[in-house]
């Protein structure tokens, strides 16, 4: 055996090949769906009765007599010969992960101080103002009748959307990898992606466990709705002219802050509570890390035939039932504005004339409220309530992108170039479009979202006298259309089936664990041996010539390898 250390972030170990007493597939199904899976390099296996082979297509016939993950894992390390344990640990990744964590936690800690500051300096009423703008002189934008200041003013809005979001992504990842390896050590890990906020360890003072999770929720949400009461527009007289600029509100940014801090504090004690296994987000990374570890996931029998990812992950299709509910629910809230409107609100009906993309003054309601500490609880509370569930569903969107971007990576193992094991975290959400179109939209949707709801505090002379919100119909229909757009496009990606005879997995480990029988940096699938009655499909560390299609790939209950339209 020969032991490889000349890369830190990596482990291998190469061993000679054994004889080629194989079996490769077993043909499995669950729920009607299944898949050809390679169970573990066996010596021998035992024959099955006909009243066995007739129940091999259920559950845990992945493996040859039923065996578990443990028992595929025990196997591997007693015929170590077979294959080569490899799998990067990423520190890498890890390295990105603390300086985001890092910026996060200065961001977060400027936003308190400065907070605390404004407060100090004019009180829970005040504001800091800056850039003030003499109304007499102020041109009007091409927006329709938007000022400079406004369009300022949502401009920072965006601004402030995206590094919150930016901020909330980096904690995310290190809460996720905590996650996926508190989830291994207790055997309850099926997939490389899970449900962050909505998938708990045990235990309740867990930092991934339930408790902490749904605090983790409610600060992210608080984190989005406390961005969009952050800026705000002061109005003063000087000289009997009228002044405005951009004012920064004291409170709502203070408790921007602490969302954020207390979101980086339970990421980082979850990566302190649990042994990571490996920060990379590569699905065959894990696997191999698993097999190493002997960590044993919950065994899961994978689908029959190269499903869409809708079929094949249950979250999967409770994610797009839910962004079509936002979706309904958002133009229930645009009728309801259109119904409770009058002209005592605005003077200006909705039309095709009225209609733009920022507030313009057309067709909108408003409501008072009373105070401004009570008031900005109350909007809190309120921008919570309507603003949560969006954020919810976009957090569960990276779901459907983590699956898809598994899935791809997988797939490359029957390309010209393979599969690489190893990822870059930046490369996997730039260079996978999908990743990029859900971490585009996220502030933009959530930018969209402050169009919609606007917390409007009235301050004069830097003193804020009264907090109105209002809610436009036009934006709010903005906001239903492109979500509406982001629904068509997610399920049209999950319900899309992976084509070829090469079994999809999706980041399933039980499933990449049977199919991968040699590991390897760079890996490719495709037929390995001929055999009588059977032939061998596999990876291997150079390229294979594609499956059979007239060949038999199996083990007990096979059928022919067939390609999916």
């Amino acid at each position: 055996m020969h032991i490889n250390t000349a890369s830190h972030d990596r482990f291998s170990i190469t061993k000679p090949h054994a004889p080629e007493t194989k079996i490769i597939f077993n043909l499995c199904a669950h729920d009607a769906l299944a898949f050809l899976s390679p169970p573990p390099m066996t010596a021998s296996s035992n024959r099955t009765d006909e009243s066995s082979r007739a129940s091999g297509l259920l559950a845990y016939n992945a493996l040859p007599n039923h065996q578990d993950f443990d028992s595929m894992i025990s196997d591997a390390k007693v015929t170590a010969d077979t294959r080569t344990d490899f799998y990067d640990r990423s520190l890498t990744s890890r390295r990105y992960a603390i300086v985001g964590v890092a910026c996060s936690s200065i961001f977060s800690c400027l936003c308190i101080v400065s907070g605390i500051v404004i407060l100090a300096k004019h009180g829970s009423n005040g504001v800091a103002v800056a850039n003030m703008v003499n109304l007499g002189t102020q041109p009007q934008s091409v927006t329709q009748g938007v000022s400079q200041v406004e369009l300022h003013w949502e401009i920072l809005s965006l601004a402030l959307n995206l590094i919150v979001t930016l901020c909330t992504e980096s904690t995310g990842f290190v809460h996720s990898i905590s996650l996926r390896s508190a989830l291994a050590s207790e055997s309850r890990l099926r997939f490389n992606t899970n449900l962050r906020l909505l998938t708990a360890a045990r235990g309740w003072y867990n930092p991934n466990g339930a408790l902490l999770n749904g605090v983790s929720a409610v600060l992210l949400i608080i984190s989005y709705s406390s961005a969009s009461i952050v800026i705000c527009t002061d109005l003063q007289l000087l000289q009997a002219q009228a002044y405005e600029g951009i004012a920064i509100a004291g409170l709502p940014l203070l408790g921007l802050g602490v969302a954020l801090l207390l979101q980086v504090m339970i990421a980082l004690s979850g990566i302190r509570a649990v042994r990571i296994l490996t920060w990379s987000s590569s699905p065959f990374d894990l696997t191999a890390a698993m097999v190493h570890h002997t960590i044993d996931p919950c065994s899961f029998p994978p689908p029959e035939t190269q499903p869409s990812a809708w079929h094949a992950h249950p979250s999967i299709r409770k994610v797009i039932i839910s962004l079509w509910v936002i979706v309904v629910a958002c133009a229930g809230w645009a009728a309801l504005v259109m119904y409770l409107w009058n002209p005592l609100f605005s003077l200006r009906p909705l039309t095709l004339q009225t209609w733009s993309l920022l507030p313009n003054g057309s067709n909108y309601i408003w409501y008072n409220t009373p105070g401004v500490l009570e008031g900005y609880i109350l909007l809190l509370v309120t921008m919570a309530v309507v603003q949560g569930p969006l954020t919810l569903g976009l957090h569960c969107s990276e779901l459907i992108t983590n699956a898809i971007g598994d899935e791809r990576q997988w797939r490359c193992a029957t390309g010209r170039k393979g599969l690489k094991t190893a990822t870059n975290p930046f490369k996997m959400i730039f260079a996978h479009p999908i990743c990029l179109v859900l971490f585009v939209a996220k502030p933009i949707l959530h930018w969209m979202f402050g169009l919609s709801f606007i917390t409007s505090p009235t301050v004069v002379n830097g003193q804020i006298l009264t907090l109105t919100a209002f809610m436009y119909t036009a934006q709010i229909w903005n906001l239903c259309i492109a979500l509406f757009i982001f629904a068509c496009f997610f399920t049209f990606v999950a319900l899309r089936r992976p084509r070829g005879p090469q079994p999809a997995a999706y980041g399933h480990v039980q499933t990449l664990a049977n199919l991968v029988d040699e590991w390897s940096p760079v890996m490719w699938w495709g037929h390995k041996e001929d055999g009588t009655p059977y032939c061998h499909a596999g990876t291997s560390d150079h390229p294979l010539p594609d499956v059979k299609m007239d060949c038999v790939y199996a083990g007990s209950g096979a059928g022919l390898l067939e390609p999916v339209s």
